[in-house]
Parts: C-alpha cells; sequence; structure tokens
C-alpha cells in the first residue's frame, strides 16, 4: 500500500462498502413483494435469500486468496460491475429459477468486497485504533443499507413498482464501480502486487498465519451464531409484522427502520470496544438483541416502528467489533485470507439461517420461530469465556 494516509483507502473501502452491503440488503424489502410477484412459500423465500449468500459463500474466501496474486482494485471493481449488471437482470426476471440465477451472480460480484476492503484497512490501521476505523468502515455499509432500503421502501410505499427502481439501481452500480476505479488509481491502493514483496511475505509468514487457533475459532463461533441470528430475524421480520396486521408496503419498512439503528450501532460499538472491551461489548449487543426479538413478538401494529431502530443498534454492532478482533489473532501478511474465510463463513450462515428458519416457519409459524432465534443467541456466552482469557493474553482490552 503506497498511501500514507490510512484515512484514504478508508473512505474508498467505505464507498464500496456502501454500495456493495446496499445491494444486498435492499433484497430483505424485496423478499414481501418477490413473493406476491412469484406466489412462493417461505421456504422458497430462505432459497432465495440463500442464492445470494451461497456466491458469498463459495467466492469470499477465494477472492482473499487471489487478491494476494492480482491485487484487490481489479478485483473489486470487476464484482461491482457484475453486480450490477445482475440487478438489472433481476428487474427483468420473471420466474423463481430466473430468480435464482441472478441473485446467485449478484452475490457473485459482492463477494470480492469485504474481504478485500476490510484487509485493507486492517493492514493501514495496523497500528492505529482499528476497530473504531472499522467500526467506520460498517457504519458505511448500513448507510447504504439504509439509503438504498429505505428509498426502494418510500418508492414502494407509494405505489412505484420495484422493478425500475432496480433496474434502475443496476446502472448505478455499474457506473460506481468506474467510480471506485478511478479513486482506488488515485490513491494508490490495491494493485497487483510485485514479485519481490510475495516473496518477502512467503519468508515471513507460512500458511494461514493464524496465532491463535483456538481463538480464532471461539471469535468464529460467535461470528456465526450472530451472523444466524441476524439473518433470520432480518428475513422474517416483516412476516412477523404481517402476521400482526401491518400492511405489507409499511411491513417492507422494517429493515429501514432497523438499519436506521443499526448504521450507529456499528459505528457506536466499534468505539465502544476500544473502551470497555471487547468481550463486554459482545455480551451487551448479545443480550440487547435477544431481548430486542422477544419485545418485538408481543409489540402489536405500528408501535414496532419504535422498537426496531433500538434494536438495530445491537442487532447490528457486534460484526464491526467481531471483524476489528481478527488483526489481534492473525498475522498482518495473511489477513486477507483470514477475512476471506471469516466472511465465507458469514455468508454461509445467510444461506443456512433463512432455509432453516423458514421451513420452521412453515411448520410451527412466524413468532414461535422468532423465540428459537432469540435462544439461539445464548450459544455465544461459553465461547465468549474461552475467547476472553486468549485475548488478554494478546495484550488486548478483552475485559
Amino acid at each position: 500500500m503506497a498511501t500514507t494516509n490510512p484515512r484514504k483507502p478508508l473512505a474508498a473501502c467505505c464507498g464500496a462498502h456502501a454500495i456493495h452491503d446496499g445491494l444486498s440488503d435492499i433484497l430483505y424489502v424485496l423478499l414481501p413483494l418477490l413473493r406476491e410477484s412469484f406466489n412462493l412459500s417461505f421456504a422458497e423465500i430462505g432459497m432465495v435469500r440463500g442464492a445470494h449468500r451461497a456466491a458469498l459463500a463459495i467466492f469470499q474466501l477465494p477472492a482473499g486468496l487471489l487478491a494476494e496474486r492480482l491485487g484487490e482494485r481489479n478485483l473489486l471493481v470487476i464484482g461491482t460491475a457484475v453486480a450490477g449488471l445482475a440487478y438489472i437482470g433481476l428487474g427483468l426476471s420473471s420466474g423463481f429459477v430466473t430468480l435464482l440465477a441472478i441473485l446467485f451472480f449478484v452475490g457473485l460480484g459482492s463477494s470480492v468486497q469485504h474481504p478485500l476492503s476490510a484487509s485493507i484497512i486492517s493492514t493501514a490501521y495496523a497500528t492505529g485504533p482499528r476497530r473504531a476505523a472499522l467500526g467506520t468502515y460498517a457504519f458505511a455499509g448500513d448507510v447504504g443499507k439504509f439509503s438504498f432500503a429505505g428509498g426502494l421502501g418510500l418508492l414502494i410505499a407509494a405505489g412505484v413498482d420495484w422493478r425500475g427502481p432496480i433496474v434502475s439501481l443496476g446502472v448505478f452500480t455499474i457506473l460506481t464501480a468506474v467510480v471506485i476505479l478511478f479513486v482506488l488509481l488515485a490513491v494508490q491502493v490495491g494493485g497487483r502486487p510485485e514479485k519481490p514483496q510475495e516473496r518477502a511475505m512467503k519468508t515471513k509468514v507460512s500458511g494461514w498465519g493464524i496465532r491463535e487457533p483456538i481463538g480464532f475459532g471461539a471469535l468464529l463461533g460467535i461470528m456465526i451464531f450472530d451472523n444466524c441470528t441476524r439473518n433470520g430475524f432480518l428475513t422474517f421480520v416483516a412476516f412477523l409484522l404481517i402476521a400482526g396486521n401491518v400492511d405489507t408496503e409499511l411491513a417492507a419498512m422494517a429493515i429501514p427502520a432497523i438499519l436506521l439503528g443499526g448504521m450507529w450501532g456499528k459505528l457506536a460499538c466499534g468505539f465502544l470496544a476500544e473502551r470497555v472491551g471487547i468481550i463486554r461489548t459482545v455480551i451487551i449487543t448479545e443480550v440487547g438483541t435477544a431481548i430486542g426479538i422477544v419485545v418485538m413478538i408481543f409489540v402489536e401494529g405500528d408501535m414496532a416502528f419504535f422498537v426496531l431502530p433500538l434494536l438495530g443498534v445491537v442487532l447490528n454492532g457486534t460484526s464491526s467489533v467481531l471483524q476489528g478482533t481478527i488483526g489481534d489473532l492473525v498475522d498482518q501478511e495473511r489477513q486477507s485470507r483470514a477475512f476471506g474465510l471469516f466472511f465465507a463463513i458469514s455468508a454461509a450462515c445467510g444461506i443456512a439461517a433463512p432455509l432453516g428458519f423458514g421451513l420452521l416457519a412453515d411448520a410451527i409459524s412466524i413468532p414461535a420461530t422468532m423465540f428459537v432465534i432469540s435462544a439461539m443467541l445464548l450459544l455465544v456466552f461459553p465461547l465468549c469465556l474461552v475467547l476472553s482469557p486468549i485475548l488478554r493474553a494478546a495484550a488486548t482490552p478483552a475485559e
């Protein structure tokens, strides 16, 4: 990385994160509309979300490995353009199978963003406030989620058909890919590594560079349960509201309401972890999430929209803390592939959770499924007990 100002690559990665996360989470707003347009069951809704997550799970790790040879910039720009083309296809789709294929390509294009951007930022802030920087990066992603999902939700509430805005968003994404290319060129970030640097890298670190395998495994475990909870709740929260007699168009605004709180939660939790420690922050957010989901089951009608932003703060806040901890457990030269593994497993949760909870909802109802989603967070606490002493030994403020 040629730049000496870490804020410049942070700004570039924040822009990429905003567009890709916006593309990803706008799908939550679309789910009730896709169900009506294509007459889908809840299990098929899970498959629709899972198709996107499948591509993320498959290609994020290869993206991290490939970046060690080709550099981050080209992969990020190509992936953004592919996602934009796929969104144009989404707006023109006419069948369930076509829908699954298109969303797979959306995930393929977006698979490059998280591991490459997170690695760039973690390296740039290796001796600085890494969790705060990654919290800012996560905040930018939620700004994209809120802007895209909120904008589409308002258009739908105004009676606009969903297909036109989706095609326009695809065109905008392709134009954004061009902008990202020039921004990263200007800050000299993400180019193809020079061969001498590659050789030097290989002499320093071999394999995956994971210094604390048990701690890294515990971190992945926390991420898995946190991710399954978040994906399950976000996929079916609109249907929970519909079951409580909220109109479909208004229920589609549940995701923007959550993201409004979530984007501030990611920013705040990154800074909170720097102050009070990683483990305490994780416990605070997970307990808050479990309580918030249970409250949502009993809240009726429009009152839910007062709870959703508060729930969003804790629901989305944990992820920035977990991402910022990878650098404490993995050597700097191998962070690209470590982030690739982290986000690949995260995406796999996005496949399993919507599908599994969709099948469960078909069998036992949406409210009962929400109780199960909330209870899953209890599994995080034993893993926190494992991770805490390892972080203390690594001189990280775990407590």
